[in-house]
């Protein structure tokens, strides 16, 4: 599993023009999935990303987790995030899983962010033409992979 994590003030998602989802202070994830995922991918980054430092303490250090700091986790699919563009021009998406494989891992990484977020997550639709607005805050953005734990 891949992911971009932007901390926000403000993130909502809109399908054919109506809000499904939005958030204030957090995190919006846009995750990716491939066929190599699995349980222990999506245990191991749901922790991650809940346990990040990268709310301001007091002092205005970047030390607190979103479970200490408060607010909100937004998770959107985006299967581009598996892009190859190491040929041409046009990116490759081979490596990202179809929905029937992806769907289910996705909809099993939102509750199990929501079990370590101690509240449920707020979600785009998988596959939909979805408009993603978002005030990054800092600007904070971190990227993983659970293929580089190490």
């Amino acid at each position: 599993m891949r992911v971009v994590i932007q901390r926000t003030q403000y993130a909502s998602v809109a399908i054919d023009g109506c809000v499904k989802s939005e958030i204030k202070k957090g995190l919006l994830v846009f995750v990716g999935i491939e066929d190599a995922d699995g349980a222990e991918d999506i245990e191991w980054l749901a922790k991650k990303i809940c346990n990040l430092r990268i709310f301001d303490d007091g002092q205005g250090v970047m030390n607190r987790s979103i479970l200490e700091a408060g607010g909100d986790i937004m998770v959107v699919s985006q299967f581009t995030l598996h892009a190859s563009t190491k040929k041409g021009n046009r990116p490759s998406y081979i490596r990202a899983s179809k929905p029937e494989t992806a769907i289910p891992l996705y909809e099993r990484f939102c509750d199990e962010v929501g079990l370590q977020l101690g509240h449920a997550v707020q979600t785009g639709e998988f596959g939909a033409d979805m408009k993603v607005q978002l005030l990054n805050d800092g600007p904070v953005t971190i990227m993983m992979d659970t293929k580089n734990k190490e």
